[in-house]
């Protein structure tokens, strides 16, 4: 990740409070040049220092801090899939209490069942391109969309019965893309509810599973018995990829990754990345055994973020495949499930057995939540202070003078 296309890149902190430093330090240089040695100096040089170093520490100020939220969740309802709303909050599913919660930032909780078919057994969901939200019910082959206001549609045509529609995603051609578990498909529906189910390409019994839209243009998806990764382009042709994949590792869930590349979580206590051309590296140091990683999502710090859902932690994996896990402040037996951004630039996740919605923080403020400014905007403002410091010591005002004014200092009045 870029450190100057993004200020908020924690990996980048230490470059940008380097950059901070020496930033304070030509300003005092130049403030020596502008101004003259009164107190004043001395001040708007200490402003310009500690506003300098106070934008570049806020983004790395907070730490790893772990927060469970239940209240408002129906007891044994199941919290399975989790993403970010268009509206602010956090949208998740209740795969047994067959309803969709929303959670706000502050974590207060509402849940919505009108219009949801009962056993719908719902799985993924995500934000769509029309403002609403999307999700899979597995239990009767539809898809549902939920408006911000919580109302539900549902649509089955063109879903072939039996197909167990897993998880969902947004693809680059603006439709939504699911997988189909039992029904070794990956279906495409429009916003206007229109299916397409593609078949050719993909193994039979390997249980599409995860899916996520990748760097390249085309849809990612795990299976997870075939200890596979598929590509599918937006017109349905399909490719899979199994060199470097362990037996047994169960891929799970999809996301793009910052690098360029797509990394999955693998049920056999590893993280697994593929490039766009299909070569595979699989990570395993540093992950407890018997922790059986789940799902993955790309966070804000320029780090992979993955659950475990039988270690009772999250981890967190460099794009070198350096991982650190968390666990304090989950409560044992949680089972932490699915994954996301939130739009407080925090990682949300579900906790199935748990009944419960998780907050990690990232250490990475979301610009809307706390503002974080550019290192463009500290110079503009601490050339303002300069100006203005000048102006007044020399007792000028700021003011244009026309060209030819006697603005020549008068030396010989000096002593």
């Amino acid at each position: 990740m870029d450190a100057t296309n993004n200020p908020l890149c924690l990996n980048c902190a230490s470059l940008r409070l380097i950059g901070a430093i020496g930033l304070a330090l030509l300003l005092s240089v130049a403030s020596r040049a502008v101004l003259t040695g009164r107190t004043v100096t001395g001040w708007i040089r200490s402003v310009c220092i500690v506003f300098a170093l106070s934008v570049q520490f806020a983004a790395a100020a907070q730490a790893q801090v772990i927060t469970e939220f239940s209240n408002g969740i129906t007891p044994g309802a199941f919290p399975n899939g989790i993403a970010a709303g268009p509206d602010g909050n956090l949208w998740f599913t209740e795969q047994i209490g067959n309803r969709i919660g929303r959670i706000t930032t502050l974590g207060v909780i509402a849940e919505f069942s009108n219009d949801i078919s009962t056993g719908a057994n719902l799985g993924g969901i995500t934000a769509g391109p029309d403002g609403n939200l999307w999700f899979t019910e597995g239990g009767v082959d539809r898809i549902g969309r939920i408006t911000p206001l919580g109302v539900v549609t549902e649509f089955a045509a063109g879903i072939t019965a039996g197909a167990n529609p897993e998880l969902i995603t947004v693809g680059p051609d603006g439709n939504l893309w699911f997988t189909e578990f039992q029904g070794d498909r990956i279906g495409r529906i429009t916003p206007l509810g229109a299916v397409t189910e593609f078949s050719t390409g993909i193994t039979a019994g390997k249980f599409p599973f995860g899916i996520t839209s990748g760097p390249d243009g085309n849809l990612w998806f795990t299976e997870l018995q075939g200890e596979r990764i598929g590509r599918i382009t937006t017109l349905g042709a399909v490719t899979e990829f199994s060199a470097g994949i362990t037996a047994g590792a169960r891929p799970s869930g999809i996301t793009a990754g910052p690098d360029g590349n797509l990394w999955f979580g693998e049920d056999s206590d590893q993280i697994g990345r593929i490039t766009p051309l299909g070569v595979v590296t699989e990570f395993s140091a540093g992950i407890t055994a018997g922790a059986h990683t789940a799902f993955i999502t790309a966070g804000p710090d320029g780090n992979l973020w993955f659950t475990e859902y039988n270690g009772n932690r999250i981890g967190r994996i460099t794009p070198l495949g350096v991982v650190t896990e968390f666990t304090a402040g989950i409560t044992a037996g949680m089972f932490p499930y699915q994954i996301t951004v939130g739009p407080d630039g925090n990682l949300w996740f579900t906790e199935a057995i748990g009944n419960r919605i998780g907050r990690i923080t990232t250490g990475v403020s979301a610009p809307v939540a706390i503002p974080m400014l550019s290192d463009w905007t500290t110079i503009a403002f601490c050339g303002l202070l300069l100006l203005i410091g000048s102006a007044i010591l020399r007792g000028r005002s700021m003011r244009w003078r026309p060209r030819g004014a006697n603005t020549a200092p008068n030396y010989s009045t000096r002593p």
